[in-house]
């Protein structure tokens, strides 16, 4: 074999050599950059005291990883040890291995939906809600919910912050903090209250904070919601006239929710939230009232009604009455049927 060939032919081994390292290279970086690597779609949430190795795990379980070599790579370039950011972020199938490193780095979230809505009666109650759609921790969501200093900068107190939120689906980013939350319920709460909105306030005679104590009321006294035009007229009704409210609702907001039947020696609870006691409406709302109650209040049905009482039919709903004696034939309907289905209960046990 001459010389030259043999230089040839370590031209062609070399060459051989680079172009098979060539490849190698860019086939790795088609496969992490180019070629989706998740077999199905996941929500991935990153906490504070997350490792890299755990987040790996979770998107092999969840996301179904197809090549977990692939992963590694793109997490090292990224360094995705030291710079993964908190959050909430969405895998799917159409994903490189690279663009979730970098999801994480840069911190691409997805919006979370934070709902609000149902009974919302409770402090603690509300902080757990949010705490388990959101990364904030229930405890310093209540710690917000009960600080005169942090309220103030919002215009409430701990006493009327139920007014403060208007239940509704927030989208917000996972990672929002407690104050990020509370500038979203001003925000929100800024929004409902348009000029329109306190015009018919003033029409009832009330501020928008008094709305929402009368709201409040009757958001306890009823599930069906449409009765609640019919409820708050009742109430406004009562309130115009100068009668006591005489409403349910804040005497079991006095025993903090814990009583199973509001007896009549309940109703002589010493707190200026007893409306069978004090003139006029409670100081504060004694619940977070849901939309449909505040628009109730604003826009009450209008009628003589002054007194109501539950339906015999035990459906939820409620029978009105414009005098005291049509009241008193209500209230005995109902209670000679509360009777006879205890009766049927005893007899059946």
């Amino acid at each position: 074999m001459t010389v030259k060939r043999k230089v040839l032919l370590i031209v062609l081994a070399v060459g051989a050599l680079f172009a098979g390292a060539a490849g190698f290279v860019l086939g790795r970086y088609y496969i992490d950059n180019k070629k989706p690597n998740f077999s199905k779609k996941y929500v991935l949430y990153v906490r504070p005291d997350m490792t890299v190795a755990e987040v790996m795990d979770s998107l092999q379980t969840g996301a179904g990883t197809l090549r977990s070599k692939s992963v590694e790579r793109a997490f090292a370039e990224m360094e995705t040890v030291t710079r993964m950011k908190p959050g909430r972020y969405v895998v799917d199938s159409t994903c490189t291995s690279i663009y979730v490193a970098r999801m994480l780095v840069y911190g691409w979230q997805t919006p979370q939906n934070m709902t609000l809505s149902g009974t919302l009666r409770k402090k603690d109650r509300i902080a757990q809600r949010i705490s388990s759609q959101m990364m904030v921790d229930s405890a310093s969501v209540a710690e917000a919910l009960n600080d005169e200093a942090f309220l103030a900068e919002y215009g409430f107190t701990p006493e009327n912050v139920f007014a403060l939120i208007i239940p509704d689906t927030y989208e917000m980013y996972w990672t929002a903090s407690v104050k990020d939350i509370f500038d979203r319920f001003k925000k929100e709460y800024d929004a409902f209250w348009t000029p329109e909105r306190e015009e018919k306030a003033k029409v009832q005679g009330l501020t928008p904070l008094e709305v929402s104590v009368m709201a409040s009321i009757v958001s306890g006294e009823t599930l069906k919601s449409f009765e609640y035009p019919i409820i708050a007229g009742v109430y406004l009704n009562r309130y115009k006239k100068g009668m006591k409210l005489q409403a349910d609702p804040t005497i079991a907001f006095c025993y903090d929710y814990t009583l199973d039947r509001i007896l009549k020696k309940h109703l002589t609870v010493d707190s200026p939230y007893n409306t069978y006691k004090h003139v006029g409406l409670p100081p504060a709302p004694i619940n977070v009232p849901p939309k449909a109650c505040l628009e109730a209040v604003l826009n009450p049905q209008r009628h003589n009604y002054i007194y109501f009482c539950a339906s015999p039919a035990f459906d939820g709903t409620h029978n009105f009455a414009v005098g005291y004696n049509e009241h008193l034939k209500n209230a005995r309907a109902f209670q000679r049927e509360l009777t006879a289905r205890r009766k049927a209960k005893a007899a059946v046990k």
